[in-house]
């Protein structure tokens, strides 16, 4: 049987068209299937595609087709010099034309090696005559002699007119920006006569593609907004039954007027204030965050530790003077309602302030046209009032410092409800432990930083809620399970109970080290003895030490943890395993995630990484 002709051979360097648009992009020949008859390719920031032969045109083509549409047009466009028509065009477009170059050029070089890297840069097929001769005949006079400076300048004003007008269709499945890291983006240099201002526009698009759709998209969205809030009212409720069984009728509502309480909300909002007024404080280290896609690098006040210490003592000395913690547990119901109310207030304002966002500032995520979705999900990544940084403040400090404070009020109110000396072995140890983690975060605060939180989702909705009321008052459902269900526990058990915890500590602990330490300096010294695979954008995965045993090791670590928080509670009630079980739908949500995302930011790099780590979350032990 006569094998079918293959026109392009295994490491050919082609020009191959990026689906969905009339871009050419230098890209490098992988291999040919026959069944489909697909070239796979291979661009310079490691994205492998599969493309036809017609999308796929050689370099020698486009240079000849190029030089030769110069020629032929250079006497029109200087006769054109004086009064362009499209000079009005030209300028009324100059930030979508700079935005489109920095996404169409994959890298910006110095000028010692441009003209080793001009046979990189990518070819634009024409858009018919009648759309693109203005903008030809106008960028033509300014980069005549700069030919070879300004390339990218001259490939996006061939190309604007059909680029803007395809725009939406290509912010559907590919994504035409630069597939690189964010943090290693680099802004656009100014021209000489270009206001330093457009240098920054130009360091991004004007109008962001979205990243695919998260939770459900836009429908999910509607879902998350209605059923998160009803859940955490549901297991309030239900904690507070004599049997909380879940087989059992759902609890009924209570009056409309038992869930406000003015006190409540007031209670909230001073503690909001005096956690606002500790991270103000010029007290800690002064960290930065990873680059954004800008190049800038905000800086953060990592003070979380002395915010908990400074807490704790205030705290003590309330309940020294006589103030009565356990208000907490009786108005439970009243004050995520107070909570839940702010959380709303919040993301209304963070959805306002972000229409009026430049470009740059709004995360990929939440960028998706839909006023639903992008409010739950959150348009801006990182919304400051002047250096005060809401996201952070609310990822560490009202929320997770609450948390602790909900629980100890729950120790004293087991203790006055059944007329302890002390509190329960169960009740301490969960008080401990979470204890330990929240202490441990915020003793680590500088490593929240390169979480995905911080670093790709804007602020919405789904993080003010869940900052502010999903935390505390459903992560402290086994304290106050415990305050109406009390459970006894043997000295063995307590033994084996911590043991557990302790194991699991160790591994998020040590995982998560390894992990930051990596990706703020992958050539520490220190580092040197940690095996990786090198990828396109320059990176390396890391496939040694706990990210050699498992790919989410501290995923692992995080589950083990969870299971030694619900163990003291018993096995009378599903409710208090509530977070074991909802932490493992979390975290295979956020494995799904991060493999689709490591996937196209990657290519055969993550290929290679999954064969060499096979184990997601659970190692296999033989």
């Amino acid at each position: 049987m006569k094998m079918p002709t293959v026109k392009y051979q295994k490491g050919d360097t082609v020009m191959g068209r990026w689906p969905g648009s009339s871009l050419y992009y230098q890209v490098k020949v992988l291999g040919f299937d026959s069944k489909s008859q697909l070239y796979t390719v291979i661009y310079k920031d490691g994205t492998e595609l599969e493309l036809k032969e017609q999308d796929i045109k050689s370099v020698t083509g486009f240079q000849t087709r190029s030089r030769s549409r110069s020629r032929s047009r250079s006497p029109a466009r200087r006769r054109s010099r004086s009064r362009s028509p499209a000079r009005t065009t030209r300028r009324s477009s100059s930030r979508t034309a700079a935005a489109v170059a920095a996404t169409a050029i994959t890298e910006s070089t110095p000028s010692s090696r441009r003209d080793t890297r001009l046979k990189d840069t990518v070819e634009v097929r024409l858009s018919p005559v009648e759309q693109t001769k203005a903008a030809e005949n106008s960028s033509n006079n300014k980069h005549e002699k700069k030919e070879e400076n300004n390339t990218a300048s001259k490939v996006i004003e061939k190309s604007e007119a059909k680029v803007e007008a395809e725009s939406e269709k290509n912010q559907g499945p590919y994504n035409l920006r630069r597939r690189k890291a964010d943090g290693d983006a680099k802004p656009a240099e100014a021209k000489p006569d270009q206001p330093e201002k457009k240098a920054k526009e130009a360091a991004a698009p004007s109008t962001i593609p979205s990243a695919p759709l998260d939770f459900g998209g836009k429908m999910g969205a509607y879902f998350w907004l209605l059923f998160l809030p009803a859940w955490v009212l549901f297991v309030i409720l239900q904690g507070n039954l004599t049997d909380p069984s879940l087989i059992n009728a759902p609890p009924p509502l209570p009056p409309l007027d038992t869930f406000w309480d003015a006190q409540a909300l007031c209670f909230v909002i001073l503690w909001i204030l005096f956690q606002a007024l500790l991270y103000i404080l010029p007290v800690g280290k002064l960290s930065e965050g990873m680059p954004l896609r800008s190049g800038v690098r905000l800086k953060y006040r990592t003070n979380g530790f002395f915010a908990i210490m400074v807490s704790a003592i205030v705290v003590a000395v309330a309940v020294h003077q006589g103030a009565d913690l356990t208000y907490i547990h009786s108005h439970f119901l009243q004050l995520a309602t107070a909570t839940f109310i702010i959380s709303v207030l919040l993301s209304i304002y963070l959805y306002v302030r972000s229409r009026y966002a430049a470009s740059e500032e709004l995360a990929l995520g939440g960028n998706s046209g839909n006023v639903v979705y992008d409010f739950f999900k959150g348009r801006e990544l990182n919304p400051r009032i002047k250096n005060f940084d809401l996201k952070f403040f609310c990822e560490m400090r009202p929320g997770l410092i609450g948390w602790c404070l909900i629980n100890f009020a729950m120790a004293l109110a087991e203790m006055k409800k059944h007329n302890l000396d002390a509190p329960s072995y169960a009740m301490i140890l969960v008080n401990l432990f979470q204890l330990l983690y929240v202490v441990d975060g915020l003793w680590n605060e500088e490593a929240i930083l390169t979480t995905m939180d911080l670093m790709h989702d804007g602020f919405g909705f789904m993080l003010a809620f869940g900052d502010l009321v999903w935390v505390p008052f459903t992560y402290t459902l086994q304290a106050y399970y415990l305050v109406l269900h009390p459970n006894a526990l043997s000295l063995p058990a307590v033994i084996a109970i911590v043991t557990l915890k302790l194991i699991g500590f160790y591994i998020f602990r040590k995982s998560n080290s390894e992990k930051n330490a990596f990706r703020r300096n992958p050539s520490n010294p220190k580092l040197s003895h940690l095996k990786t695979i090198p990828t396109a954008t320059g990176k390396s995965l890391l496939v040694s030490g706990w990210w050699g045993v498992v790919r989410h090791p501290n995923y692992l670590g995080d589950l083990i943890m969870a299971l030694a928080w619900s163990l003291p509670c018993g096995f009378s009630h599903l409710l208090p395993w509530y977070y074991m079980i909802y932490f493992i739908i979390l975290l295979v949500h956020r494995d799904s995630r991060d493999m689709s995302e490591c996937r196209r930011k990657y290519g055969s790099a993550w290929d290679e990484y999954c064969r060499t780590v096979r184990y997601r979350i659970i190692p296999r032990v033989y």
